[in-house]
């Protein structure tokens, strides 16, 4: 399982820890169905800043006091509120005075008051607004497993021989583990490699560099869908 920040604490800052295994993984060499992925939904938004960690991002607004809709990356997401003044990435600085757990299934969507925001059209002014932490507020990684998604970002990732494969451009979690978003060197479109020991054996931050074992088509379109496919 991926390991998020569960606040400020010891275990903060968006940190990602490779497993073993994740559920649902498929092994590097197995042959995969040619039916086309789902859209997947946008990835969080790349710091600004390489010293910036992203905490959590802001939505719609709810109701007419204020209120506001916001998805948390922390590990436990009402923690976002215990790190104190948080940024943008145009500079500003916003204080959560309170959240609370938005309606619905995800539970990493809250409700959210904003000091010094009242009034709907206030708070619509922040929907898609990001909110990060400086990196020296965070405490360390506590083994080598565990790195910073922003350590990740931008990372070239080289197979086994040393040639590249891509580049990582985002760690999305859509619910089953975190992934690679990999974009081919040439540019085009990405593909999805799950953050576990068999598909990234190897990390190098320090070079910003990781190894992965990814299958031959790892960015081949996807093919049609068989005529007896139900879905």
């Amino acid at each position: 399982m991926a390991r998020r920040p569960a606040g400020p604490t010891p275990r903060d800052g968006g940190r990602r820890g490779r497993t073993s295994t994740a559920i649902g993984a498929i092994a590097p060499g197995a042959a995969t169905s040619p039916k086309a992925p789902a859209p997947k939904p946008a990835p969080p938004p790349v710091p600004p800043d390489p010293n910036l960690v992203l905490l959590g991002e802001f939505g719609r607004a709810h109701g007419l006091t204020g209120e506001i809709r916001l998805k948390s990356y922390t590990g436990d997401p009402r923690a976002i509120a215990g790190y104190g003044p948080l940024q943008t990435a145009d500079g500003r600085t916003l204080t959560l005075a309170e959240v609370r757990p938005a309606p619905g299934s995800s539970p990493d969507m809250l409700i959210a008051r904003v000091t010094g925001i009242s009034g709907r059209n206030a708070a619509e002014t922040l929907n898609r607004v990001a909110l990060f932490v400086p990196r020296d507020r965070l405490a360390a990684p506590e083994d080598d497993e565990e790195v910073y998604a922003a350590d990740l970002i931008g990372a070239t990732a080289v197979d086994e021989a040393g040639a590249t494969v891509g580049v990582i451009v985002a760690v999305p979690n859509y619910g089953g583990g975190d992934l690679l978003e990999l974009r081919p060197p040439g540019g085009g479109a990405t593909a999805l490699l799950p953050f576990t020991k068999a598909f990234v054996p190897v990390l190098d931050l320090a070079q910003r560099r990781v190894t992965v074992i990814a299958p031959e088509d790892l960015f081949a379109p996807p093919g049609e869908k068989p005529a007896d496919d139900p879905g």
